[in-house]
């Protein structure tokens, strides 16, 4: 197991980690400073619990956005091809007869 520093909102944090994860693990704990300083300005800077709760909502609320995207180069053309095929699927299953019925 190896060890990596951490510093997040000014504080240090020692994390451990599997063999080659460190530089990962690094650029996770910076993505989390550098939302810390609109977190702690979210959170009243009442507490780091808190203040990492708003990280963790800003991550999240970033996360979300994304998953709503379409993938670059996805097109409006295949977004339609693929509800057509879906549609098709549905249908075919709503076709056949219930089994056991």
């Amino acid at each position: 197991m190896a060890e990596v520093s951490l510093s997040i909102g000014g504080r240090n944090h020692i994390v451990a980690c599997r063999e080659g994860e460190e530089a990962h693990l690094r650029k996770l704990g910076a993505l989390l400073d550098s939302h810390w300083a609109d977190a702690s300005r979210a959170s009243g800077g009442m507490s780091n619990e808190r203040t990492m709760m708003f990280v963790a909502l800003l991550l999240a609320d970033a996360l979300d956005e994304a998953e709503r995207r379409p993938p670059a180069g996805f097109t409006e053309s295949q977004a339609l091809t693929g509800v057509a095929e879906w549609l098709e699927e549905l249908a075919d299953a709503l076709e056949k007869p219930a089994r056991n019925a």
